[in-house]
């Protein structure tokens, strides 16, 4: 009996990344390992290999599978990524020679650079200061001689069920990394080359009976995308991303898909210092709430919550909130589409536990109800989800300081602060400019030593 295969993790590594994707392409062209070694002239062990990380790959083979399996370009662009992940890495670990006070010295790495070799026929240049910065300034060729141009493979001529299927699984994936990383950096360039092969999809003839499976996984993926940017403050990117999300959804008669998106843009709308409109986008999408799920209706309701909250208005928040837990009460399991996943206990205990946070620090308000939700949110959060619990961690540690106990404040904030380093992040960097805000009244050591931190994590 052939043995299951073994899980692949697209976290480690972006190369690993690469793998994960191969194996799903193969897949869903319902190749066997055995079948795609067949098409590019290897074993079908050797493919396994290469999708484990286990074998060494290049751009040339990376392009004759991507052909195997009419991917598009998709792995293509990918292995870009990979490329450009390698030469940062070769060039952490390469031998870097440094003068200090005209004496030179040798820094000892994994790779060594013989001056006298040659790079596919390019000689070594000196090391010498460039008009590049950072690292790319100790680069002994310039960074676009090493660097594959993108694949110019062109899209399909007719949509296929799999194509759908490869763009759904593209918005899985950019959401978790989004989660786990932040919308800033390697995540969203990322998903640039996976927009563009998506949307012109869109262009292309499509059985009538795939158009609303294509808009949705297309719209999906733009509001996956716009998500992203919000939180990298790429603001008019978002707004556009998103609503193209909302036609998408519409044109595909998808109600859920619809909510999803106008969630995001009145959070962002909240976000940016305009509840009104913020309100405005989630009352739309609880229109026809009847067509919704639950959870869905949870969601739009801790949106008005919030609004309400930021316009000081105490009691329409209340109300808001008492919505959204008794529709969340009515959740079942399995009634929801995939990408509503992330709306699970710990995601309801820190959206309302937000909302009760602007309301926390009216006068005369007690914060013991936002700051219990917002610690049920930080123990419930599981390591997919870093950033929100980064975020619900920081809240619930401005809430300590601004009304509470500075030293568990200061506990708290540590934790939140070990998180918040690892992403690339602007909201959760400007929440904890708002954490430096509230401890500048108090003079403890301890609290001083956090400020410290913050400045060196945010750079306040």
């Amino acid at each position: 009996m052939p043995q299951k295969p073994r899980p692949l993790d697209d976290l480690k590594s972006t190369r690993d990344w690469w793998g994960v994707e191969l194996r799903n392409w193969r897949r869903v062209r319902k190749l066997s390992s055995r079948q795609l070694g067949a098409l590019v002239n290897l074993s079908g062990t050797t493919i396994e290999r290469i999708e484990k990380n286990e074998r060494p790959c290049d751009a040339a083979l990376a392009g004759r599978l991507d052909d195997a399996l009419d991917a598009g370009g998709a792995l293509r662009r990918l292995w870009i990524r990979v490329e450009a992940d390698k030469c940062r890495v070769d060039a952490d670990n390469s031998d870097r020679t440094v003068r200090a006070n005209s004496v030179e010295m040798s820094v000892p790495g994994i790779l060594k650079w013989d001056r006298s070799a040659r790079l596919n026929g390019v000689p070594p240049v000196e090391r010498r200061v460039f008009a590049l910065g950072g690292a790319a300034a100790l680069m002994p060729i310039p960074l676009a001689e090493l660097i594959p141009k993108p694949g110019q493979s062109p899209p399909p001529k007719t949509v296929r069920a799999e194509d759908i299927e490869q763009v759904g699984a593209a918005a899985t994936t950019l959401a978790g990394w989004d989660n786990l990383h932040g919308g800033g950096g390697m995540v969203r360039e990322a998903s640039i080359g996976h927009l563009n092969w998506a949307k012109d999809l869109l262009n292309l003839k499509c059985p009538p009976a795939l158009e609303k499976d294509l808009l949705t996984a297309v719209g999906r993926l733009a509001i996956t995308i716009g998500a992203s940017a919000f939180d990298a403050y790429e603001h008019e990117n978002a707004r556009r991303l998103v609503t193209f999300g909302v036609h998408c959804a519409e044109a595909a008669d998808n109600w859920h898909l619809r909510a999803r998106a106008l969630n995001v843009l009145a959070r962002q709308d909240i976000w940016l210092g305009s509840p009104n409109t913020g309100l405005t986008h989630a009352e739309n999408g609880l229109v026809r709430a009847d067509r919704l799920t639950p959870r869905e209706q949870a969601m739009l309701h801790n949106a008005r919550a919030r609004a309400w909250a930021k316009m000081g208005v105490r009691q329409e928040a209340l109300d808001a909130i008492g919505r959204s837990d008794d529709a969340f009460s009515r959740a079942q399991a399995g009634e929801d589409v995939a990408w509503m996943s992330f709306y699970d206990h710990a995601q309801h205990y820190g959206d309302t536990g937000h909302a009760l946070f602007d309301i926390a620090l009216l006068p005369g308000q007690r914060p013991h109800e936002a700051a219990e939700r917002l610690r049920t949110a930080v123990n419930g959060h599981t390591k997919a989800y870093v950033r929100s619990r980064a975020l619900s961690g920081t809240k619930l540690a401005t809430l300590m300081m601004s009304a509470g106990d500075p030293h568990e404040a200061v506990a708290t904030a540590n934790r939140a602060l070990d998180e918040v380093g690892k992403l690339r992040s602007k909201r959760a960097a400007d929440d904890v400019r708002a954490l430096s805000q509230a401890s500048a009244r108090h003079r403890s050591p301890e609290v001083v030593e956090l400020r410290r931190r913050i400045e060196t994590v945010v750079q306040v």
